[in-house]
């Protein structure tokens, strides 16, 4: 399976800065993240809604197979809307798991309109899901990345 490692500076804060590991998940368990925060209706089988950001935080959980030793990233830290992740690591993360396991932008783009409907957030570009504390939305993708150290190697292990 495919993995990614990177290494973070403090640019996120001293707690976040280390070395991060991301891993290929199966296509099952991808499968099961997805069930698990989506409601179908029982006549049409279409998506009666959809939590896009519970399935990307459990995703990225899933991929996450080292962190540093403080252990920062918790599906907790994903999930909360006060004491969350910087909104610039939380749409790194999401770019990094989405690419490894292959979430083409078709499934990005309708797990986003669900997220949408139900949300009044606005959202970035990247599609990235947790909340600035200081109220703003800011785009990775505008911003330049520093990484130390990045790498994308492939692995059976």
């Amino acid at each position: 399976m495919r993995k990614e490692t990177i290494e973070l500076d403090e640019r996120f804060g001293k707690e976040y800065a280390g070395k991060y590991v991301f891993q290929e998940i199966t296509w099952a368990k991808r499968s099961r993240i997805i069930q698990k925060y989506t409601r179908y209706s029982q006549q049409t089988g279409q998506v009666i809604t959809s939590d896009y950001v519970a399935i990307q935080a459990e995703t990225i959980m899933a991929s996450l197979k080292e962190q540093p030793p403080n252990k920062p990233i918790t599906l907790e830290k994903l999930l909360s809307e006060e004491d969350g992740v910087p909104i610039e690591l939380g749409e790194l993360f999401s770019q990094i798991v989405n690419r490894l396991n292959a979430v083409g932008l078709e499934e990005t783009a309708f797990l986003s309109e669900q997220s949408e409907n139900k949300s009044q957030t606005k959202r970035s570009q990247s599609l990235g899901y947790a909340k600035s504390s200081g109220g703003h939305h800011a785009n990775s993708l505008s911003s330049p990345q520093k990484q130390s150290s990045s790498s994308l190697s492939s692995s059976t292990s």
